[in-house]
Parts: structure tokens; C-alpha cells; sequence
């Protein structure tokens, strides 16, 4: 036991306030991101006089939210958020429908107004019970001081249940709301008491032999097989029989560098391979049985593709989510771990039936990885050119973060790094809060290099994700700048309007030279490829020391859409 529990500390007078912080900390909460507040007030004192918690404030609670989720995807654990009443909650809610989707443990912690003064004018006041219920693994109200013993058995019981959520199969975010009433700033000393945990008892997963004899016939009558991979977390179990998997020469095994997955076996880029797949061969290439792994998926083409040409069975594996049928072919879902599924798979009893469906596919996809340095060497500079460079100068075993929008399609094109792990903010693929996402990030995984690559809507709806004390030297943030919104120009749709420029696009000439200024974060550009090429050796020079760095490139908006089309047109 910590020594902590033999001597007083100060806290909050407040008794729900004192069982709340006993209970995170002993459900696994160690960080905390604040937002400056009055009403939170009870929180901040109790949290921050706490020996065995992080503290850090971040002003804008959209940004905060970003940046504790980022923390948590790196750290994988629960990083928590606390703000002030009213409009402030609504503020996190970008952040808590991604960690929603994407599965990341964030505690929400909100400090309301008395309940009886809702609705009633009064200020900073909102409806705020359940005012995520959309998008929460658990949520409830708690009171703040406790007048009868089972007042502190229920904020006890809500807590521990809300962290079994949290840190579950399925994990997600979670939502504890409190009201309070001034005084607010009131501490006293305590005797600090070990929180309540709930342990949550997770049966094995296995099959019943009447289940694995279904299984099994589909299996091994399914000549055609494809697994696609979504967004998943590094996982070395899985990456090791997925390869082995991949060793069956009827299974196509489709992936995206979201996956972080990594094997010449495996098809990494799914639009560029599906791209050659010619119009008389699209049903030869579509699975008979369809397995999916993970999160979401970047590529439209495939969800195109497999929504067309469905598959007669789909098995969805993993505990989230358990019926989404993105491809509309669902017939068994799999509430287990995908490696555990996989292992099954892998054994003796599911035949390799020696179709060559797998080695297609693998044909089609060396097929155009052997036109690249052909391409790459005659394409003019643009988006996609610095793309091919730029992906060459990243660090080894580092962390890449990819904005959404243009950016995290056009790193699918490329063939993964080894050793590189890759993140986007993909479960609800807003452009709000990648920055900060990275920021958070890299802040807890100290001295390893995390490189950012944004384009220039996303990073300046989020420039506030410089506004704050935490940001490390190991940060590295490459934004392109092609005038406005590119995608609205690869996308199919706002060519055909009058209004792409102005609507769509929403053209400007902005620069982040002087909001790097204002943040103190180093700065340099560069407009052509030998600009970039000629500072990558500074830019990436130490992660320990310093200041983040920033190089914004230029290239030519009006032409960029005219390089992809025809970097498709030439991998045909």
C-alpha cells in the first residue's frame, strides 16, 4: 500500500468530491486535463493537492479533450477531462464521439449547476445529465456531499461501474457529471481511502463443436476468401497470425496503414491495388466469405466494391460494435479479441483449400507497385509528389499522425514504413481536433519522434492545439498548404457546381508563419522539392531538445487533382 494512505492531505470539503477522486485513482486514472473554471472549482483542488495524479490545463476545452484522447491512445489507459458548467461540456463533445468510435478510454468529468436551477436563467447553466448519451459508454449524475451512508455506496457503485466501461472489452468514453453549490473553493485535510473496484470476471472465448462445424463447411467451402482490416491499436499477437494467415494462398488479406499491421504478404494499399482490378475482372476478385477486423476503414472504393459485389457470409470479429454491417453482407459477428479469432481460424480444422484467390490479389498489387519509379519520376510538384518524398525523411520507429480529409487518403497510396505506427482520427473523420490529438500524443511518448501531417484547413480550424504549456520538443508538424479544402477537388460532386471555389474549396492565402510565431514554435517552409528535401535533416534533428517544429509546404491547389487522376490512370 502507498504511504499516502497514513498521513492527512487537503482536498475539497466536498464529500462526493473526495469519494470521486479515491474511486478514479483506484480504477486506473493518473492524468488529468483541465479547463479553467469556477464552477470545477471542488475538482481542481482535490485533484491537484493528489500526490499520485498528472495535472495539465489547457484553456480550450475542445483542444483539451483532442489532447487527453491523444494521450490515451498512446498510453492506453484512461486520461481524464474536467471542465467548468454549462457550454464548456459541450465543447468536448467533438472528442468524446471520436473516442466513441474509436474506442479510447476518456473520462469526461463535468461540474454542473443544482439541478433545480436548470432551465431557470440562471448562468452557465445547461441541461447536462447525459448530454452525451449519443456517444457515452456510461454516464451518470453524482451528488456532492453525502447525507445518508448509501449517498457514498451509490457514488462509489456509478464510479467503479463507469470504469468497467471505460476499460472493458469495449472500451469508450465515459461521463460523470456532479452539481454543485457555493461555496466552492472550501478544503480541508482527509485520511485518503482506497477507492472501489469491480472486477469484471471475461470468460475465455471458444467455440462449441456445433458452432466450429458451421464454421468450418463455410470455410472450407469458400475458395474466395478476404479479411479487411480497419483501424486497430499495435498488437504484435495478432500481427504475428495474421502472417500466418496470409500464408494460405486462398485469402486475401486487404489492410490499411491505420491497421499497423505490416507483411509483404499482405495488401497495404487497397485503393491503388483495387484500382487495376480491371471492369471484366471485378467479380473474379470479390470475395465468397468476407472477414473484417478493426475500425473503420478509409478506402470508399472497397465499401463501394464489397456493397456490390457481396459476399454470400461476413463475419465481423471484435467486442465493439458487434452489428455494424458496413458492407452489408453481415451473417455471423464474433464478440472476442480478433487475434483469439484468428488463432481459430489458423488451426488445423479450417483447411487451406488451395485456391490462389490470396496470390491474385498479391499479383495484382506487385503489378503496380512495379510502375511507381517510373511515375513518380515525370509527375509534376504536387500534392502527391511531396507525399512520395516526404514519407521517404520520416524517422524510424516513430509515431505518424494523419489529418483527415486529403491527407490520411493520400498516405493509404503508399506502402508502409517498418517500424512506423500510424494514427488518424478516423471514428468520426473530422478535420476538429488532429492537432491537438497529436500533441497529447507526443507529450506522453517522450523522446520518441511524432510527426504530424495536416493539411491547412484542418490545422488552422485547430490551431489552438499550440495554445498551451505541454508541447515537446519531439513534435514535428508538416502541413501542406494548397490553398483550401483539396479534397472537395479529388472528391466526385462539388467539380460539377459552381460554387467548388468559393463553397467547397473556400480558397484563402493564410500562412502559419506568425501563429507559429505566437506559439513559439520554429518555423520554416518550402515550395518546391528540393526545399523540402535540402531541411529534413534539421528539421528532424533532435527529439529531446528544443522547441516543436513546423515546415509548411506550398504546393499548387489548382493542379493537385489533375496528379492524382492521373497517378490512378497510370496504376491501371
Amino acid at each position: 500500500m502507498n504511504n499516502r494512505y497514513f498521513y492527512p492531505m487537503i482536498s475539497s470539503n466536498k464529500k462526493g468530491v473526495q469519494i470521486l477522486v479515491e474511486q478514479c485513482i483506484a480504477n486506473g486514472l493518473k492524468h488529468i486535463v483541465f479547463s479553467p473554471g469556477s464552477r470545477n472549482a471542488p475538482f481542481i483542488v482535490a485533484f491537484d493537492e493528489h500526490p499520485d495524479v498528472d495535472c495539465r490545463v489547457i484553456h480550450d476545452e475542445r483542444s483539451a479533450a483532442f489532447y487527453a484522447m491523444g494521450m490515451a491512445q498512446q498510453l492506453n489507459e484512461p486520461v481524464g477531462i474536467i471542465c467548468t458548467s454549462g457550454s464548456a461540456a459541450l465543447n468536448y463533445y467533438p472528442a468524446v464521439a471520436e473516442a466513441y468510435y474509436q474506442c479510447i478510454p476518456l473520462v469526461v468529468i463535468t461540474a454542473d449547476r443544482p439541478t433545480e436551477w436548470v432551465d431557470q436563467g440562471d448562468g452557465q447553466t445547461i441541461v447536462q445529465h447525459e448530454v452525451y448519451k449519443n456517444h457515452i459508454r456510461y454516464s451518470c449524475t453524482l451528488m456532492e456531499d453525502t447525507v445518508h451512508a448509501d449517498d457514498a455506496w451509490f457514488i462509489e457503485r456509478e464510479i467503479a461501474t463507469a470504469f468497467n466501461f471505460a476499460n472493458g472489452n469495449w472500451k469508450g468514453p465515459i461521463h460523470l457529471n456532479m452539481s454543485f453549490r457555493e461555496p466552492l473553493y472550501g478544503k480541508m485535510e482527509i485520511q485518503p481511502q482506497v477507492g472501489k473496484v469491480i472486477q469484471t470476471v471475461r470468460p475465455t472465448f471458444q467455440l462449441s463443436e456445433t458452432q466450429t462445424a458451421e464454421l468450418k463447411e463455410i470455410w472450407n467451402s469458400s475458395p474466395k476468401k478476404m479479411v479487411v482490416c480497419g483501424q486497430l491499436p499495435i498488437d504484435t499477437e495478432l500481427q504475428r497470425q495474421i502472417i500466418a494467415l496470409a500464408k494460405d494462398s486462398s485469402v486475401a488479406i486487404l489492410v490499411e496503414n491505420t491497421s499497423n499491421l505490416l507483411d509483404n504478404l499482405l495488401i497495404h494499399c487497397i485503393d491503388r491495388t483495387l484500382n487495376a482490378v480491371s471492369e471484366s475482372e471485378m467479380e473474379a476478385y470479390a470475395p465468397d466469405l468476407l472477414i473484417t477486423l478493426g475500425g473503420a476503414v478509409v478506402s470508399k472504393r472497397i465499401k463501394a466494391y464489397l456493397r456490390k459485389y457481396k459476399a454470400k457470409h461476413m463475419w465481423k470479429v471484435g467486442f465493439d460494435f458487434p452489428y455494424m454491417d458496413t458492407y452489408q453482407s453481415l451473417s455471423h459477428t464474433f464478440e472476442c479479441a480478433p487475434e483469439d479469432f484468428v488463432t481459430i481460424v489458423n488451426g488445423s480444422e479450417f483447411s487451406k483449400n488451395g485456391s490462389d484467390f490470396g496470390l491474385k490479389w498479391k499479383h495484382k498489387d506487385l503489378q503496380v507497385q512495379q510502375k511507381l519509379a517510373a511515375f513518380f519520376e515525370q509527375i509534376d510538384y504536387s500534392d502527391i509528389k511531396v507525399f512520395h518524398s516526404l514519407l521517404s525523411y520520416l524517422p524510424p520507429k516513430s509515431q505518424l499522425h494523419m489529418a483527415n480529409s486529403s491527407v490520411v487518403r493520400y498516405c493509404q497510396l503508399f506502402d508502409p514504413i517498418q517500424g512506423m505506427h500510424y494514427w488518424s482520427n478516423r471514428g468520426t473523420s473530422g478535420i476538429d481536433g488532429s492537432t491537438s490529438t497529436a500533441c497529447g500524443a507526443a507529450s506522453v511518448d517522450m523522446p520518441a519522434w511524432n510527426t504530424l501531417i495536416t493539411g491547412d484547413i484542418s490545422f488552422f480550424y485547430d490551431s489552438n492545439a499550440l495554445w498551451n504549456n505541454f508541447l515537446t520538443p519531439n513534435l514535428r508538424i508538416v502541413l501542406i498548404n494548397n490553398g483550401g479544402g483539396g479534397i472537395f477537388k479529388i472528391i466526385p460532386g462539388p467539380n460539377s457546381t459552381h460554387q467548388l471555389e468559393n463553397y467547397f474549396v473556400a480558397q484563402h492565402s493564410f500562412s502559419a508563419e506568425y501563429i507559429c510565431k505566437a506559439f513559439n514554435v520554429d518555423y520554416c517552409q518550402a515550395k518546391s522539392i528540393e526545399e523540402i528535401e535540402h531541411q529534413m535533416d534539421s528539421f528532424f534533428d533532435n527529439p529531446s531538445v528544443g522547441r516543436p517544429k513546423l515546415i509548411e509546404i506550398f504546393t499548387p491547389g489548382s493542379t493537385n487533382h489533375e496528379a492524382l487522376e492521373e497517378f490512378f490512370e497510370k496504376m491501371k
